[in-house]
């Protein structure tokens, strides 16, 4: 028997409308730049209800009608953690969008402007599969001993 697994799970939903999608600026912490809504999974609740909690808190919209577009997973086998995004895409919502959020303030980005943004290496990497066919699968082996993303693996389904 080995050790238990830690497993940790969140959302991530990208919102568009049209041309354009609605990213947080965030600048509060060291995980800064442009990222779509999202956050933790809370126990017991489901992936999409968790994505649609998440959008709502931080950027005031309802969204609905979510299509799920991939994984994307840190492992880190020296801590048996592994870490589970499920990335979701929306373009049916409601509501009025808030001025700012905790998270960072909501901003709708033409599609043309997102390269030019300061943004995370994972949610760069990412982004381009939110617009493909079909889902995608993406892990990364976490290195503990540098700290940094060891070796990196993409699938697409």
């Amino acid at each position: 028997m080995g050790m238990a697994i830690n497993y940790r799970l969140w959302t991530v939903c990208l919102i568009q409308k049209g041309d354009y999608v609605l990213l947080l600026d965030r600048q509060h912490d060291d995980f800064k730049g442009y990222i779509p809504p999202g956050g933790k999974v809370e126990f017991p609740e489901s992936l999409t209800e968790a994505a649609i909690r998440e959008v709502k808190e931080e950027t005031g919209l309802e969204v609905s009608h979510l299509q799920y577009k991939g994984l994307y997973e840190y492992v880190n086998p020296a801590k048996n953690d592994r870490y589970m995004i499920f990335n979701y895409k929306a373009d049916t919502f409601s509501g009025t969008l808030l001025e700012d959020a905790r998270e960072g303030k909501p901003v709708w980005v033409h599609l043309d402007e997102v390269d030019n943004l300061p943004m995370q290496p994972s949610i760069r990497r990412r982004f381009p599969l939110f617009f493909e066919e079909g889902t995608f699968e993406i892990q990364v082996i976490w290195d503990e001993e540098k700290n940094e993303e060891g070796t990196f693996s993409m699938k697409k389904t």
